[in-house]
């Protein structure tokens, strides 16, 4: 088997942008290329390869590319986030065509959820684009919430302990014994939570679900709007049961 010198450095390349992809969970050719410091045209054909082979996969909303399930080898949950992605990527895709406002699928990562797929590209009503990639506070945001209220209970536990760790001063009035059991306990009973503009991102609102998959959450979608244009109410009794469907034909989806 030939192993000159070109095909040793196309292969090293090709590992550094999958474990640069399994790091960041998804980035755009420009990103890449900056990244590793190679030229554009390199890391196309890199990826094109890798694509080929089965190894990276094109986000179904925006123009990054992330692994795919077949690059489970590489360890940690990469994997099972891209193909929860491509599998949610539709789903979204439809919720907006019908409903017009954005929607967005987050994951847990380190006492944060992390928006994975959007519609923020889709929607006319956007006002927040370019959201994936994007850090969410787990007691601020309607996906933390969410995520929080089905979590089990040493889980749920941990994740408190590393929020009261992180001491940000917005997590405080949250971190109450009294907030936490009152209002995670409602969250899982109605199976959905929200978040105001009170308390993050002044501007909208959001309802989120959880996607539940062997009983545990992998995710959860989150629908944003323009809180001027719409109460709370309204959009629990427009939304919160089509977003909870939504969430069951993901989960149906994902192996």
């Amino acid at each position: 088997m030939s192993s000159g010198p070109d095909n040793v450095r196309a292969l090293s390349r090709g590992l550094n942008i999958m474990r640069l992809l399994n790091r960041v969970g998804a980035a755009r050719v420009g990103e890449i290329a900056l990244e590793l410091g190679l030229p554009r045209t390199t890391v196309y054909r890199l990826l094109n390869t890798l694509e080929e082979d089965g190894y990276v996969l094109y986000s179904g909303s925006d123009s990054r590319v992330r692994l795919s399930p077949l690059a489970a080898t590489l360890g940690d949950s990469s994997s099972t986030r891209s193909q929860l992605c491509q599998v949610a990527a539709p789903s979204l895709a439809k919720f907006t065509d019908l409903h017009a406002w954005p929607v967005d699928l987050s994951t847990y990562a380190d006492a944060h959820m992390i928006i994975q797929e959007s519609t923020h590209s889709r929607s006319p009503l956007s006002v927040d684009p370019g959201m994936i990639g994007y850090s969410l506070p787990m007691l601020r945001s309607s996906s933390g919430r969410a995520y929080l209220s089905v979590s089990a209970g040493r889980e749920r536990e941990i994740i408190i302990d590393l929020l009261r760790a992180e001491n940000v001063v917005e997590d405080l009035p949250f971190l109450q014994e009294e907030w936490l059991e009152k209002n995670l306990n409602v969250y899982l009973k109605q199976g959905f939570a929200t978040r105001g503009p009170q308390t993050f991102r002044p501007k909208t609102s959001s309802l989120s679900v959880p996607i539940i998959s062997d009983e545990r959450a992998i995710g959860c979608l989150s629908i944003i709007w323009v809180t001027k244009a719409m109460e709370m109410e309204r959009a629990v009794e427009r939304y919160a049961a089509a977003l909870q469907q939504t969430a069951i034909e993901i989960s149906a989806g994902v192996l």
